[in-house]
């Protein structure tokens, strides 16, 4: 089958990684067509290489990678299973601690990123469910296809409640405030903001890759009053301390590390 010639003209290919099988082909350029992006043999991408070029690689392992200039970014729950670890030696997260979790909330995750946090949280809720927001549309074919494939997978015994807290997750495409503006008041328990810091914080290498694609925004009085509007329980969000724009916010109450700087802010629903 023939490439087309036109695909010098786009930013994002899908291809295999190298010397691929045809099973793996076939399952690239099926992956090609549900994401609306031309495939590419491996051997043919060098000719077409620049630095704006997104490439998406699924590798034989079935994992799918985001290649850009900034690095690899594909879906890895190990900052949720670091902090679950955590949490079972009896340390505090920060997150947890500002949720409160009775189990049964529902909750709208705006920011969801990798879906580390999230995950986090829908294992506290096993009556309960996160809905998840990810306004990058590449943040979310990756993660989205990355969850998938995680649920499929063989894992260890003690990363199966991973498998459990992503059963209870439902990602979504959106931009939060197209989709807080067209949801009913009261329809969550909880919604969770976690902004990216006005200051990126680049010892954090498993976030660079996410930067080129990320979709940044920051939060104003009335953003926080409308996630008031459609929560029943308490609006959460994440900032550190060298951010500004968090200082207009009038919170209940504060978690979080002077060490890191990362702190979770607490405003109930009175």
């Amino acid at each position: 089958m023939t490439e087309r010639n036109e695909v010098k003209d786009f930013n994002v290919v899908v291809t295999t990684s190298h010397q691929p099988d045809a099973e793996q082909v076939k399952k690239a350029r099926e992956l090609a067509r549900s994401l609306g992006f031309p495939y590419v043999s491996r051997k043919r991408l060098k000719s077409i290489s620049r630095p704006s070029l997104l490439v998406y690689v699924l590798e034989k392992n079935g994992r799918l990678v985001l290649v850009s200039e900034a690095g690899r970014l594909f879906f890895h729950p190990s900052a949720a299973k670091i902090r679950f670890i955590n949490l079972k030696k009896g340390l505090s997260d920060h997150l947890i601690k500002a949720l409160s979790p009775e189990g049964y909330e529902q909750v709208l995750d705006l920011t969801f990123g990798l879906g580390s946090e999230a995950i986090l949280m829908a294992h506290f809720l096993p009556k309960g469910k996160v809905v998840g927001l990810e306004a990058s549309v590449h943040i979310y074919n990756v993660v989205r296809y990355g969850m998938i494939h995680f649920l499929q997978s063989t894992v260890k015994p003690e990363e199966e409640w991973i498998k459990d807290a992503i059963r209870r997750i439902v990602l979504i495409n959106a931009d939060f405030r197209e989709y807080v503006k067209n949801t009913p008041e009261e329809s969550f328990d909880v919604v969770y903001c976690d902004p990216m810091f006005e200051q990126p914080k680049y010892a954090s290498s498993s976030m660079n890759p996410l930067r080129p694609v990320a979709v940044y925004d920051t939060l104003s009085k009335e953003d926080v009053e409308s996630f008031l509007r459609i929560c029943r329980k308490k609006v959460i969000i994440k900032f550190h301390r060298e951010d500004t724009w968090f200082k207009e916010l009038e919170f209940h109450w504060i978690t979080g590390s002077k060490k890191s700087g990362v702190f979770y802010g607490v405003i109930e629903k009175r």
